[in-house]
Order: structure tokens, then sequence, then C-alpha cells
């Protein structure tokens, strides 16, 4: 594309060249014309540069070459017509130049004359000058796509507009302006105006009526306000108005009377309760309607201004001679016979709800003993395991991930293992767990181990106090297995070991500086969020106490083995 200078030095060029200093009044029009396009304020550099990509492409519009040249295109080679670079240069005998298209529409609309010199031409004497055609086309022109700094010569330029990968085109969907590159992940995740399928009812629509389609959607995922059930929108009506246990609800005598209204879960319960005030209810409805002949209002609309003396004065009075015709609630019609047959299925409906409360809690008490029985099986199978272990237990601390952020926050963490026996027979133990905080004195951070005694199934058989080798040990689950591990020996002097009086003894035997919780990162001792802790309880059965056999690991100048 020419700059805005050069082509207002070509105009005045022109106009210096013309015969007399003048135009043709058509080449003087067509040119304002141009000069009035291109000093045009509205039209933004980014429009005019996109309106130049599409005039090159146009194969319709064959007006000169609206392209940016660097360097800016000299007036030598623009056309006095269109102002652009010329097209398919044409000469003519008077020695202008002119795109091809451009001087013929001249010489057919205005007149066959030169539109500079005014000079006389036909279209039989303009020949092409195909040395400035190749002087054109291998200019220098820059990419006219925004944001690409490409430069080529002319020639090459359209075959670099349909491969730049800054080259826009309109989106299908929301006509926005999109790079080619780009332009599927927009239509698929960007557009506002791309089509979208409901997963629910697979209806489709466009993106932006998405939450308007969620609020509306029958097959969508709903929650009900009364149960919180997750239901589908269409059910909602249905589950509300028969299933919800707990949709408020009127009472089934609120025809005859009743005005409570309570959850659907305890009508049930308000039958049972207001049995008597509900066939008093239908009683006077009933009354009433053999009163009047007609439908009664219910009981809180008529009061109990009708009595059964009043129902006898009535009833006698027809047995002395009111003829039948003007006694017309005496006939039975079929409004009292459904009310009746109503009340008989109410009164027979209400024995049943009485035996199904009564089922429902004989239920209750048989679940009740099955659950004590289950948790009772439960404690022996576990009570089996233990006396299984023979000495040797892995405790599986699950979630330590969880007892770490306790610790961290100043939380008191102690966990006990289950129970295991050294044998069968045996002595029954437990390890109990210690995360210090950070907050603890000469031992903040450190995981603390101790051993517990329980009570057994065989401590009437074992010798007391508890003696052996106890080793513990924090495995290492990694290839490598190298496991942190103590090695101690009972005292038998200890509260620890003696004969427990309840179920586990409250004094315990361990290591209170165990492992630092900073040493849990050097190995892979805890995998999965896991750690696993195993202790290896070896009991003597003489009465003798000895140490042969087994060295203790030196734990520095203070005692590590603590009574706890």
């Amino acid at each position: 594309m020419a700059c805005f200078d050069s082509s207002k030095e070509s105009l005045e060029d022109s106009f210096d060249g013309a015969a007399g200093g003048k135009l043709s009044g058509c080449a003087l029009a067509m040119s304002e014309k141009e000069r009035e396009s291109l000093l045009n304020p509205s039209e933004s550099p980014s429009t005019y540069m996109s309106g130049a990509s599409s005039s090159f492409q146009d194969a319709t519009h064959q007006q000169g070459y609206d392209v940016e040249f660097d360097p800016p295109l000299e007036s030598k080679y623009e056309c006095p017509i269109c102002l652009m670079a010329l097209r398919n240069a044409i000469q003519t005998p008077c020695g202008h130049r002119f795109c091809k298209i451009c001087i013929e529409k001249s010489i057919r609309d205005a007149g066959q004359r030169c539109p500079v010199d005014n000079e006389m031409l036909s279209k039989e004497q303009l020949f092409p000058d195909n040395f400035a055609k190749r002087e054109i086309l291998s200019l220098t022109v820059r990419c006219s796509n925004p944001g690409c700094t490409g430069k080529m010569e002319l020639r090459h330029l359209e075959d670099h507009l349909a491969h730049c990968q800054f080259a826009t085109v309109p989106c299908p969907h929301c006509q926005r302006s999109v790079r080619k590159t780009i332009l599927g992940e927009h239509m698929t995740a960007e557009c506002r105006r791309r089509p979208v399928s409901c997963p629910d009812c697979i209806e489709t629509f466009v993106y932006e009526e998405r939450e308007r389609h969620e609020q509306q959607c029958p097959f969508a995922s709903v929650m009900c306000p009364y149960c919180d059930m997750d239901l589908v929108r269409d059910q909602m009506e249905s589950h509300c108005d028969t299933d919800c246990p707990i949709a408020p609800i009127a009472c089934t005598f609120s025809l005859f009377g009743c005005k409570e209204r309570m959850q659907r879960h305890d009508l049930a319960r308000h039958m049972q309760d207001f049995t008597q005030m509900h066939m008093h209810y239908m009683a006077d409805f009933l009354r009433g309607l053999n009163l009047n002949g007609t439908t009664p209002k219910p009981l809180g609309a008529i009061g109990h201004s009708i009595s059964f003396e009043d129902h006898g004065a009535s009833a006698s009075s027809c047995d002395k001679g009111v003829s039948s015709s003007n006694c017309a609630p005496c006939q039975p019609n079929e409004e009292t016979q459904r009310l009746r047959e109503m009340d008989r299925r109410l009164v027979k409906q209400d024995h049943q709800l009485r035996e199904l409360i009564i089922l429902k809690e004989t239920q209750a008490g048989q679940l009740a003993e099955l659950g004590r029985r289950v948790s009772m099986l439960e404690e022996t199978v576990r009570e089996l395991e233990s006396q299984h272990c023979t000495g040797i237990f892995i405790w599986r601390l699950k979630d330590f991930s969880v007892l770490l952020r306790n610790q961290e926050a100043g939380l008191p963490v102690v966990e006990h293992s289950p129970a295991f026996y050294t044998g069968r027979p045996g002595y029954k133990l437990c390890l109990r767990l210690h995360l210090q905080s950070p907050n603890a004195q000469r031992c903040s951070n450190f995981i603390s181990l101790f051993v517990h005694t329980m009570q057994g199934a065989f401590d009437g058989l074992l010798t007391w106090p508890f003696q052996g080798t106890i080793r513990l040990a924090i495995l290492d689950q990694g290839p490598e297995g190298q496991h942190h591990v103590e090695v101690m020996e009972t005292k038998p002097d200890l509260q620890a070991f003696q004969k427990p009086t309840i179920i586990r003894s409250p004094k315990g035997f361990g290591y209170v500086t165990f492992l630092h919780l900073q040493h849990l990162n050097q190995r892979a001792y805890v995998k999965d969020d896991i750690l696993l802790i195993r202790c290896e309880a070896t009991p003597r059965f003489d009465n003798t106490f000895h140490r042969d056999g087994i060295t203790v690991q030196p734990r520095g100048p203070e005692a590590s083995m603590m009574r706890d």
C-alpha cells in the first residue's frame, strides 16, 4: 500500500503533468474519490490493512496492489486513477502508466481520452509494460496481518498470506475475527456461540445459553429441598407429593376438619395418637350430612353446635309421620355410602397401622440383639487373631499425614495398636505411639514408642512379671530395607511388666526419643501414607533375669529407655 505522503505527492505530480494544469472531469472525480478514501479518519489502520489483504486476493477486483511497501512505493509505480501500485501495468502512447482494469474502465466510462493529459486515447493504443510489471513484483512488501512482521517480494505475498499463522478468518458462529491457527480451539473451547449438547437430555444449544437450559432441563440432577436426595428434575414433583419422608403434608383427615400439618414420616404417629379425635371429626361430618342433606363444611367451620340429642330429635320427628318426600336426609344417598365406606376403611387401616408399629418395634429389638452378637463375634475374631500372632506384630498406622498435621498444630497425638499375644499361650501386649509436639521439652518432634501389658486369656498360666526381649522397629518400605531398630530387655521390678489388674496397664516401657520426625524423610519409612511399626516380643519363662546374647545399642549420654 502506498503511504499517504507518496500518494499525495503522486497526485500533485499528476496535476502538474496535465495539459494546461487540469485533468478531465472524470479523472479528477476519480482521483478525489480515491483521495477521500485515503483521508477517511473513520477507518482504523487494521481495518484498512484487512481490506488491503482481501483486495489483493479478490480475483474480481483487479485495481492496483493495495499493500504496504518497504521502502515506500515510488510515485512512478502508482496508478494515477486508483493511486495504488500498478497491477498489470499498461502504458499509453503519451507515456503514462495505468492499471489495466483502471484505464480500460476510464476509456469505457469517461471517454477515449487519457485521464492525465486529456489526449485522445483508444483501447487499441494501449500496450503492456512488462518491465514495470517485473519491477513492481520484485518490490518488498510487509504482511498485512496484525502481528506478523514478515517481509517478502510482492510476487510471493499471496502465497505467504495463504499460510501466514497470523491470518484471521471470521468465526462461523460468533463472526469474531480469529487467527486461522487457533480457529479450531476457539470454536470448541472459547466461542460463546459454539453449539454444545446437554449431557442429561442431549439437547443442542449455544454455549452462552447453558445456564438457562440448566435451570429448565427436565433430566438435570437436582436436590430435594427437604431430604437432600439427588433426583431428576422431572421426578421432583412426584417425589415431594408421594415419597419424600420429611416433606410437609396435611393430615389425611383434613377433609373432615383436622388442620394439622407434619412431615410425611410423622403421619403414622399422628394417625395413631389422634385416632379418637379423627373419629370424632368423622362422626360430626356424617351427622351434619344426615341433618342437612348436603355435604357439610369441615368441623372447623361448622363447630359443635349439632349434638347427638338434635340428631335423635330429628330422627323421632321422621318416625312420627313426616312424609318421605319431605325428609330427604333420611334417604341414603351415594355420598353417605361413600363416607361410611371411607370410615370403615380408615378404622381398618388404623388397626393395620398399630400392628405395623408393633412389628417395627419388635424388629428394632431383634436388630439391636443381632448387632450386639455381631460385635461379640468381631471381638472374638480379633482375640483369636491376636493369639496366633506368635510374638511378631506389624502395626499398619494409616493416614499418617493427618497425625503429622495435628502434631504440627500442637495437638496431642496418641495412638494405641491392636492387642497381640507373644504366643499361645502367651502374654497379651499392645503398642503406644506418641508424636511429641514442637513445644515439648527435651523430646520435641520425636516419635515415642512404648509397650504395655494387657489382661489376656492365659494370664493364670503364665509366670509374672513378664520377662524377655523386645525388639521395636520402624520399617523402611524402600528397596534398601534399612529399618530403624531398637532392642530392650524387660525389667521385672517395674510395674509395667507386672500382672495387669485392669484391661491395659497404665504404665508402659519403651523409648521417649525413638526416632526424630525429620529422619522419616531420609528413608521410605512412610509409603502410601502408611507407617509400619514392627514389634517382636520373646518371653523367657524362667525365674532368672539375664542379658546374655543381646547387645543394646548405645543411645548417647542420656538413658533412652524410660518408664512411662
